[in-house]
């Protein structure tokens, strides 16, 4: 751990060994990014050497700036490298429908969908109350676009079956002030693929861009059609389609910060430049949010695809397909779960239909065995669930992860629901955000174990208490509990 004689910043400089040992300790305390047992925040193929190539990339270019492209050309390249294989893997470049496809390499999904929403917002500067069109599968980082660039965010239910949007209500939710539609492939909640066509069909009728959400499966539904797997068109394919977003620190297999905005031709992407020059220092221009840039991320992911190749991806996606089944199956084995949805892409995302059966107990208890899942809170109808994102690393562990499941299962029954205070309860029920003292949050987080430091290893008394609350409630005590764990280091 931290050495705490030190302070947070030495008097005197500590040797590299020692500041190495510290991180090391520190890094013991965290999930473990490989060897299968994640099912979420990393992506890991489990290709040997992969990790070593990256690391060596991204020190090559640790250093370069991304401010300036015409300083280091370098760093452009690998840019315009990146964005081609993501084009022409999602249906653009030469010899297709979208030939004209341009693109950005930016630090994440969150940071592609925002830009997604400028660009559309930019392009209609004669609304005053611009608008998008997001069906409530869609990911939060759109009403996060929304709340940052002050655009109305209009959300359209999905089928409580399906789990997809019905594409009449999309149309009916586009106004004059829209300014874009927006369509997931697949949704990251479920792994259900939205009905893409049909809606950049009705937002193309409307004269309205249609941004396909495509961060976590448009790297991988590509080669899982290549596999003979049912994937319904929702790329540049698609008539309609204006602009689509892909993660490559997904399944790219490429260390986290990378990610493509791409746009079916360069005056679609015009309105996301910021350029400014009424100042008297350099002449900045920016496709992106960032200005500095660091090369170190885009040289890794540059690493990464090239050393895979189509070949390597394929057979990566394979791997996963088969883990999906595997786990999938597990799932149906154990009495009392269900499959929220076939997987269609590489989500397995399952529910409980015991009472009996507490699913935040049965996350308490995957994770005292090792395995590493998801909860996801009941919503509008639909059931709190697990969420399992699967990577190839997976494959080899989905022997062991039946029988996991359903000993968890078993202990989670034994336990049996979780039971909070009756005025616990009522409090969540009946509080307004605006009604949060300091301390009655403190009162409220130290009833759950929650504090300065690291959170609990048990957290389904906190996501039960989430459960309860209203939506709003709930985003307050989120960001309070979180709040409490990040306190500096003195």
């Amino acid at each position: 751990m931290i050495d705490e004689t030190t302070g947070a910043l030495p008097v005197e400089g500590m040797p590299a060994a020692r500041v190495l040992d510290e991180i090391r300790a520190l890094r013991a305390a965290d999930r473990p990014t490989h060897g299968g047992r994640l099912f979420a925040y990393v992506y890991d193929p489990g290709v040997a050497g992969l990790d070593e190539l990256a690391q060596a990339a991204y020190a090559e270019s640790a250093h370069v700036n991304g401010l300036d492209p015409t300083a280091f050309p370098s760093l452009l390249a690998m840019e315009n490298t990146l964005v081609g294989a993501a084009a022409r893997l999602l249906g653009g470049g030469p010899g297709t429908s979208a030939p004209d496809v341009v693109g950005s390499v930016t630090s994440g999904g969150t940071e592609s969908l925002i830009l997604a929403v400028k660009a559309a917002r930019d392009a209609r500067p004669d609304l005053t109350e611009p608008r998008i069109v997001v069906p409530v599968s869609g990911h939060a980082a759109f009403a996060k676009a929304a709340h940052y660039l002050r655009v109305a965010l209009d959300p359209v239910p999905v089928d409580p079956v399906t789990l997809r949007p019905a594409v009449a209500d999309v149309a009916a939710a586009i106004r004059p002030e829209t300014v874009l539609v927006v369509a997931s492939a697949p949704s990251y909640a479920h792994g259900v693929i939205d009905p893409v066509a049909e809606i950049a069909a009705v937002a193309a009728a409307a004269g309205v861009r249609c941004h396909v959400d495509a961060c976590f499966g448009g790297w991988t539904l590509p080669w899982l059609r290549r596999l003979g797997a049912p994937v319904p068109p929702f790329d540049f394919a698609v008539p309609g389609v204006t602009s689509i977003s892909v993660d490559l620190h997904k399944y790219a297999y490429a260390p986290k910060g990378v990610s493509v905005l791409l746009h079916r031709d360069p005056g679609l992407r015009a309105p996301q430049f910021f350029a400014y020059a009424d100042w008297p220092g350099y002449t900045m221009v920016n496709p992106v949010i960032a200005s500095t840039r660091s090369g170190g991320p885009i040289a890794a992911a540059y690493a990464t695809l090239r050393h895979l190749g189509e070949d390597g991806y394929l057979r990566l996606a394979a791997v996963t397909r088969d883990a999906v089944a595997g786990l999938a199956d597990a799932v149906r084995a154990v009495d009392g779960l269900r499959l929220l949805a076939e997987p269609e892409s590489t989500v397995v995302c399952f529910t409980a239909d015991d009472p009996g059966l507490d699913l935040f107990v049965l996350v308490d208890e995957l994770t005292a065995r090792g395995w590493h899942t998801q909860p996801q809170l009941a919503y509008a109808g639909l059931p709190a669930s697990v969420h399992l994102t699967v990577t190839a690393a997976v494959a080899p562990r989905v022997p062991e992860f039946g029988p996991a499941l359903a000993e968890a299962a078993a202990a989670a029954r034994a336990a049996g629901p979780v039971v909070l205070p009756p005025e616990l309860l009522a409090l969540a029920g009946s509080l307004t955000p605006e009604a949060l003292t300091p301390d009655l949050i403190a009162g409220l987080a130290a009833g759950l174990g929650l504090g300065a430091g690291p959170a609990p290893d048990r957290m389904a008394a906190v996501n039960t208490l989430l459960q309860a609350a209203p939506v709003r409630l709930r985003e307050r005590l989120l960001v309070e509990f979180v709040g409490l764990l990040q306190r500096p280091t003195w």
